[in-house]
């Protein structure tokens, strides 16, 4: 194993992971959390209107342990922003984050997201509207470019501007938006990664703290980025593969405390579903949904997905359906073991 990539003075923001929609609901920050001390850990973007005209705690409650932890905000009003803002630090969140990047239909009829890159001294406002409400860092998330015009002069004057209002933090999801042909998920696969552009935009502006996005799925890659940049953001492989996490303390902040087994993390999650699925309408297995990859790459894993997603245990209590899934998991392990036997013994 490589030695951990750390320096003495590490950013904050040096490994996270990404605000997902209808992924990274309080329930999956508390599985990440169990797995990693030190990442930083985003909400799913949520919408001004979210929170001025419903349900304030359906999307602000948190559980304490998830700290440090960001709201992520969805708006192109300053004075709304600012009193969204306000309300997330009095909820305790470690820093207000603004959603320049989400390139979705629905984003776009609300004129926010993506398409305010093309208007960089609104966000600038909005920026600065919310650090004067807040104490915590107010943050920018945002792409390289709107469609197919990869001019790095866009993104520059875009980033510079921002910065104007005092925004220090820019994480840069390294691919343009194409706001007119593409789905939200084709946006993540189609427009190219130009992570080259991140990098120029750290020597461009030396003093702000860059963060990368878009892609990113090995240590290798993870350890490539942070000699170019401050901090890299991982995605849906955080999500697919969240086991990844339980090396990153050691690996990338000098943490010595041994991390938890994939046993001891699944016990907890257990624990935590019996705590809290009697308050969800879809009880415990609202939260099971979030560790099906815990197991990705053991032998069994797939018969152990089974159960925790097979809707017709969702009434019995999660330590049966644990006992359940530990055996399915043991006796897939014990196939592939005799299959590997069977093959090795006829080669």
């Amino acid at each position: 194993m490589s030695e951990p990539l750390v320096s003495r003075a590490w950013s904050p923001w040096r490994l996270s992971v990404a605000p997902m929609m209808e992924w990274t609901d309080r329930h999956c920050r508390w599985l990440h959390r169990q797995l990693t001390r030190h990442a930083r850990l985003y909400t799913e973007m949520v919408a001004t209107g979210a929170l001025l005209h419903g349900d304030v705690a359906r999307h602000l409650a948190f559980d304490p342990v998830e700290h440090p932890v960001a709201l992520q905000l969805g708006g192109n009003d300053p004075r709304e922003l600012a009193v969204c803002a306000r309300i997330g630090e009095a909820w305790g969140y470690d820093e207000i984050n603004l959603n320049c990047g989400c390139p979705s239909p629905r984003v776009q009829r609300g004129a926010f997201g993506a398409c305010l890159m093309e208007h960089p001294r609104l966000v600038a406002d909005c920026v600065r509207a919310m650090r004067d409400a807040v104490r915590v860092p107010v943050t920018v998330k945002h792409r390289i470019g709107i469609d197919r015009v990869e001019d790095y002069a866009f993104v520059r004057d875009f980033v510079g501007t921002v910065a104007e209002a005092g925004c220090e933090v820019f994480i840069v999801h390294a691919r343009n938006a194409w706001l007119d042909g593409l789905s939200p998920a084709e946006n993540r696969t189609v427009p190219p990664l130009r992570y080259e552009v991140a990098h120029r935009l750290k020597r461009d502006f030396p003093q702000l703290t860059i963060v990368v996005n878009g892609g990113l799925a090995t240590d290798a890659q993870v350890r490539e980025q942070l000699m170019q940049v401050d901090g890299v953001m991982v995605g849906r492989e955080a999500y697919h593969n969240p086991w990844w996490l339980a090396s990153w303390d050691a690996a990338y902040f000098g943490s010595t405390t041994p991390a938890l087994d994939r046993d001891e993390i699944e016990a907890r999650m257990v624990e935590y579903m019996e705590r809290e699925g009697p308050t969800l309408p879809g009880g415990w297995y609202a939260i099971a949904r979030h560790m099906l990859g815990l197991r990705h790459g053991q032998p069994g894993a797939r018969r152990w997905r089974q159960v925790w997603s097979d809707h017709r245990l969702k009434a019995l209590p999660p330590r049966e359906v644990a006992r359940r899934a530990r055996e399915a998991l043991q006796g897939g392990a014990r196939r592939v073991a005799t299959a590997h036997a069977g093959a090795n013994a006829a080669g």
